[in-house]
């Protein structure tokens, strides 16, 4: 295998599009040059039973804000009392422009390459076969992580409501077990209808609490404009605000099973917008009614029957965001695994055994990591420094270089865009370093907390 993979019968569009993009008249001289079997990570599915490429923009949309916006905001005002009110919005803000460009970025990398369907396809154009194995791997081990944390999430939203009615492992298997059941369907569009209850869940769950603490508000909660903690507590705060955007390494993945992967930039805007603003508003309101003492997930700072209550919502969300993170990536193993194969569009026992296998496998992975790493903030943190700062904005900057190469310096925007992406690969490198520095701090000196014990860890 050649170390590079070339696009196929492609003139130098570098010249006449700033941003890599593929030109509407370019994508159909290629599909007229080349067989769907040939292109497409699916093949040709006109007489499949099986048929993958289902999605709408705007269910595409959907998934990935319930992919995004489930246990990442719950971090968010915990985060805000760290850092203080104004570095925080302005991180939040800038985080999210950033992260609207690397996804861009990602959907041009994407229609240049229609081949990939994983972040290891996209190391394979890049770096040849130890790319694929690099970064196919990487993406994998994120999204357990991922699914990790929702299962850590799930046991300590029971012991809330519970009152730590059992043991916090037998709440772990049960998350393990409804995950599993929920992973079997082997389709995005059928993932999607989850996504849509997920969505309105953290939605519900986010507002009763925004009531709650405002209701329960009395008034004079000192709030700080900036703050002045340790280095350690405040990048901890930093990653946490990054993980509510590193969905990233799905979006090939979404890409590939849409009807129209060029509408992916319209799905894009669908995430970014309602992501943050919910991720400001709510924020920004549990900050102001609770001041310092946030807790982080936030759910539990909406007082005792009302957290309960929040909880209770958020259930649809914690598990299935993560059943979203969990398919992704038992699609990333199956499609390895047959693809160019019509086994990949059979419902044989063969095809539907191998999803079922590798889905059960996966989630136990993640139960065991879960058990292992009960703080909740310290897995965010660890998940973002390994892993997600690369597949939202080391890699993406990485791809834009490759989609304009050799002409970097041919115009005053394309300096300013080869600046930027400097930037934002030296920025990801920078989170990377740091942020496992003081995850793997706070890991250390948490590594009694609950570590595979029936205690509660909702205290």
């Amino acid at each position: 295998m050649s170390s590079t993979i070339e696009p196929r019968d492609l003139t130098e569009i570098h010249d006449t599009n700033t941003y890599g993009y593929v030109p509407e008249d370019e994508e159909k001289k290629r599909h007229l040059d080349h067989s769907p079997e040939e292109e497409d990570p699916f093949g040709n599915e006109e007489f499949a039973e099986v048929k993958y490429r289902t999605l709408g923009w705007w269910q595409c949309g959907i998934l990935m804000v319930a992919e995004n916006v489930s246990i990442g905001i719950l971090s968010l005002p915990s985060a805000f009392a760290t850092l203080g009110f104004v570095p925080s919005i302005i991180l939040l803000c800038g985080i999210s422009g950033i992260s609207w460009y690397t996804a861009y970025v990602i959907c041009q990398f994407k229609l240049r390459y229609p081949h990939i369907h994983s972040m290891g396809d996209a190391g394979e154009v890049i770096m040849g076969r130890f790319g694929r194995e690099l970064l196919g791997i990487g993406q994998l081990l994120f999204l357990i992580f991922v699914m990790a944390s929702h299962v850590l999430t799930f046991t300590v939203l029971m012991n809330t409501i519970t009152d730590h009615g059992t043991c916090t492992i037998v709440f772990g298997v049960i998350a393990l077990v409804v995950s599993c059941i929920g992973a079997l369907p082997r389709t995005m569009g059928n993932v999607y209808w989850m996504s849509f209850a997920s969505f309105l869940s953290i939605v519900a769950a986010t507002v009763a609490t925004m009531i709650a603490v405002g209701v329960e508000y009395k008034g004079s909660i000192p709030l700080a404009v900036t703050t002045h903690l340790s280095f350690n507590k405040e990048f901890l705060a930093v990653s946490n605000l990054f993980f509510a955007y590193v969905g990233h390494a799905s979006f090939f993945g979404f890409i590939s099973e849409m009807d129209k992967p060029r509408d992916f930039t319209k799905s894009i805007s669908v995430l970014q917008v309602i992501d943050t603003s919910l991720y400001i508003a709510s924020a920004v309101v549990i900050y102001r009614f609770v001041g310092q003492d946030v807790q982080s997930p936030a759910l539990g700072s909406a007082g005792h029957l009302m957290k309960k209550v929040a909880y209770g919502l958020a259930i649809p969300t914690v598990l299935i965001a993560g059943i979203v993170n969990g398919h992704v990536a038992s699609k990333y193993v199956y499609v390895r695994l047959f693809r160019g194969s019509e086994r990949m569009h059979e419902r044989s026992l063969l095809s539907i055994g191998s999803w079922v296998a590798i889905g059960v496998v996966s989630w136990i992975v993640a139960w065991v990591i879960a058990e292992s790493i009960p703080v909740f903030n310290n897995l965010l943190s660890l998940i973002t420094a390994l892993f997600g700062c690369w597949f939202a904005y080391g890699f993406p900057a990485i791809f834009w270089f490759v989609l304009n190469k050799g002409s970097w310096f041919a115009s005053t925007k394309k300096i300013l865009l080869s600046l930027a992406n400097l930037f934002i690969l030296a920025m990801a490198i920078a989170i990377c370093g740091m942020g496992l520095y003081v995850s793997g701090d706070a890991i250390s000196q948490d590594s009694n907390s609950a570590v595979w014990t029936c205690a509660n860890n909702a205290d």
